[in-house]
């Protein structure tokens, strides 16, 4: 049996499901889902990210959450975590450019959270000798200061999706037409969690709600509220969401999101006032949503691949190049990821973010 088999048949059972619950099957089901069944990353896999595209990345990230613990007074023990930490390239470039910072590896504890049984594998060979912890959730994490990184880890939580008809909503959901997935519109309902989109929103326009990320952030706030932390959320998206983001990628290339379920990439762009919205509810300062480029250029990305080019000639020279422009750029990834940060509401915010 294939995943749309499966799909298929919960469906003529049930009747159609949300496009979150096939968000879920299709990235998460136990033997067919994409994260469960490969490791997606690299010019083999669908898709890219930031850590996998310069060491600098990864560095840079270190480097500011080693601050953070700093500026708040060195924590004698403390929680390095990481959400859906890929191959563990971006923890260990972390761990590297700390290594020169006194005490903040003999106080650490790394956690890291990943869904995929062939990700650990790779984390596990990648971070060997550091001692990581693998959770099921974040409320499992230990009662202590937290600093911790979600590097393209809420655009992939499933999504609920809403066309507004007049001052309510319509559903959209994944069902059969001629025995084939499609997408279709359920009646029209009050959603009580987007009354406030009444504002800014018209008829026939679209809105995602992801009600898996707000606990999580409340979880995470709620830990640095109580004992000090910090949080760095990078994510492609924007401050308030609006329109269809739904996306599916295999190899690298733009797909059909229901076409053979659980063989693509399934992401959507991420709501950044909604989790500082839950941020702040659970007592926690947040940062201004800042764009990638201008957080690594205040970080000091472009002194750090000007010290690596000096070594460097040829093709690796043209590579760091090509690396540092796609991070940076507008163009590239510099406009389309943003960063948020989440610290003690007494503390002042992450190197490269304002207030």
């Amino acid at each position: 049996m294939s995943l749309s088999d499966h799909i298929t048949a919960r469906i003529r059972a049930e009747g159609p499901i949300s496009v979150a619950d096939y968000m879920a099957e299709a990235l998460l089901h136990p033997s067919y889902g994409y994260y469960t069944t490969r490791d997606p990353l690299g010019a083999k896999g669908d898709f890219t990210t930031a850590p996998e595209i310069s060491q600098m990345f990864g560095e840079l990230i270190g480097l500011a959450l080693a601050q953070c613990w700093l500026d708040q007074g060195q924590p004698q023990r403390f929680t390095l975590a990481e959400l859906g930490p890929g191959r563990g390239t971006l923890m260990a470039d972390l761990l590297r450019a700390t290594k020169g910072v006194p005490g903040f590896h003999a106080a650490m504890q790394i956690a890291l959270l990943e869904a995929s049984p062939t990700l650990r594998a790779r984390q596990a060979r990648q971070l060997a000798g550091h001692d990581p912890v693998w959770y099921p959730n974040i409320a499992e994490l230990p009662e202590q200061p937290l600093f911790l990184i979600a590097n393209e880890f809420f655009d992939a939580l499933p999504v609920r999706q809403f066309l507004r008809d007049g001052d309510g909503w319509r559903e959209k959901s994944v069902g059969l037409q001629d025995g084939t997935l499609s997408f279709g519109l359920g009646a029209v309902a009050p959603q009580p969690a987007l009354a406030h989109r009444l504002e800014d929103t018209r008829d026939g326009d679209l809105v995602e709600l992801c009600e898996a990320a707000q606990p999580m952030v409340q979880t995470i706030a709620s830990r640095i509220a109580r004992h000090g932390g910090t949080a760095l959320i990078v994510d492609y998206g924007d401050w308030r969401s609006l329109g269809d983001t739904l996306q599916a990628l295999r190899a690298h290339a733009p797909s059909d999101p229901l076409k053979d379920p659980g063989s693509a990439d399934l992401t959507t762009h991420v709501d950044f006032e909604a989790l500082a919205l839950a941020a702040k509810s659970a007592g926690c300062a947040y940062s201004r949503l800042t764009p990638q480029g201008v957080f690594l250029e205040r970080l000091g990305i472009t002194d750090r691949a000007q010290a690596l080019a000096a070594r460097l000639n040829g093709d690796a020279l043209q590579s760091l190049i090509a690396a540092h422009r796609r991070l940076t750029h507008p163009e590239e990834m510099g406009n389309l990821f943003k960063i948020l940060g989440i610290f003690p509401e007494e503390t002042a915010p992450p190197p490269g973010l304002n207030a």
